[in-house]
C-alpha cells in the first residue's frame, strides 16, 4: 500500500488535560495527530475530568513546569510549525504561552488562539476582567483568532448579542483584527434559522460558512473545532477551507453522540476520525 507524502509539519498545542471529559488536550492530540500532524503538548493543568457537570474534581496547576520546559526546548533546539493555544488557567500562563511563540515558532510559523474563557454571554467560572486583558495582548500576536461571539465580545468590549446582522459581525471581526490579530475565525455565527455557522475576516475580505444548527448542545465542541481548524491549516489547507473543514467535523461529532444521554459529558469524536482524514485528502 503507497501513502502519499505531503509537508508533514510539527505543531505545539498548549491546554489543560481533562482525563475524563474529552475536552482540551484529550481532544486536541487525537484530532491532530488524525490530520497527520506531529504534535506536541504543553500541559497547563491536570484535571480529574473536566468542570462542567462534575463534581469533586481533582487540580494540579503545571504552572511552573511551563518555564522549564521552554529552557529545556531552547537547549535542544526545538522548533514548531505551528502553535494553538486553548484554555489557559491564568495570565500568567498567558504570558508563558506568549514567550513560547516568540522563542520556538520558526519564521512563517502559524500562532492559531483559541480564547476559551467564556460561552452564552458569560466567563467561565474563575475568569475575570485581569484575564481578559491578558487575554487580548495573546490575541493580538495572533496569525488566526478562533473565538466564539461571547469570546470575541469580552475581548472587545461590544454588547453580547444573541441577534444580530452581518454589520455587528463585521465591527466585532473589526475590533479584534485592531487588537493585533491577523485574520479572525469566530464560530457560533447564525444569521438565520435553523443555521449557524463560521464567519471569516481579515479586514480586507471576508468568507461565510454555513452549516445546519443542531438542537442542545456538547461540551468540548469548541476544542474540536479549533483542533480540527488547526490541524487541517497545517496540512496546507487554506483557512476558509479549514474552517469549512473543521466546521463539517464538528456536526459530524455532535451528530455521532446524539441520542446518547449517558454520553452527556462530551462527543463522540473518535468514530468519525476517518471523516476527518478523508476531508483532509
Amino acid at each position: 500500500m503507497s501513502i502519499s507524502k505531503y509537508d508533514y509539519k510539527r505543531i505545539l498545542t498548549v491546554q489543560d488535560i481533562s482525563c475524563v471529559g474529552q475536552c482540551s488536550l484529550t481532544v486536541a492530540l487525537p484530532i491532530l495527530s488524525a490530520c497527520g500532524v506531529e504534535t506536541a503538548v504543553i500541559p497547563s493543568a491536570v484535571l480529574s475530568t473536566h468542570t462542567a457537570g462534575f463534581k469533586g474534581f481533582t487540580f494540579r496547576d503545571l504552572t511552573g513546569d511551563m518555564p522549564l520546559i521552554l529552557e529545556h526546548w531552547l537547549r535542544e533546539g526545538i522548533k514548531f510549525d505551528g502553535m494553538y493555544t486553548g484554555y489557559l488557567g491564568s495570565e500568567t500562563q498567558i504570558d508563558y504561552c506568549i514567550e513560547i511563540a516568540a522563542k520556538t515558532l520558526k519564521d512563517g510559523a502559524l500562532l492559531i488562539v483559541d480564547p476559551a474563557m467564556a460561552d452564552n454571554g458569560v466567563l467561565y467560572k474563575g475568569f475575570d476582567n485581569d484575564f481578559v486583558k491578558a487575554m487580548r495582548k495573546l490575541v493580538g500576536k495572533a496569525d488566526l483568532a478562533v473565538p466564539n461571539l461571547t469570546e470575541a465580545c469580552f475581548l472587545t468590549g461590544n454588547d453580547y448579542r444573541e441577534t444580530y446582522d452581518k454589520d455587528y459581525i463585521r465591527k466585532v471581526c473589526a475590533d479584534l483584527l485592531a487588537l493585533g490579530a491577523k485574520k479572525v475565525v469566530l464560530t457560533g455565527i447564525g444569521f438565520e434559522e435553523g443555521f449557524t455557522g463560521v464567519f471569516v475576516s481579515d479586514g480586507r475580505s471576508e468568507y461565510y460558512y454555513r452549516h445546519e444548527k443542531l438542537p442542545g448542545g456538547c461540551h468540548g465542541t469548541g476544542d474540536v473545532y479549533a483542533s480540527a481548524f488547526s490541524g487541517a491549516l497545517m496540512r496546507g489547507k487554506t483557512v476558509e477551507e479549514a474552517a469549512a473543514i473543521a466546521a463539517d467535523y464538528t456536526v459530524l461529532c455532535i451528530k455521532n453522540t446524539m441520542g446518547d444521554k449517558d454520553h452527556w459529558y462530551g462527543v463522540k469524536f473518535e468514530p468519525v476520525l476517518p471523516a476527518l482524514a478523508d476531508m483532509l485528502k
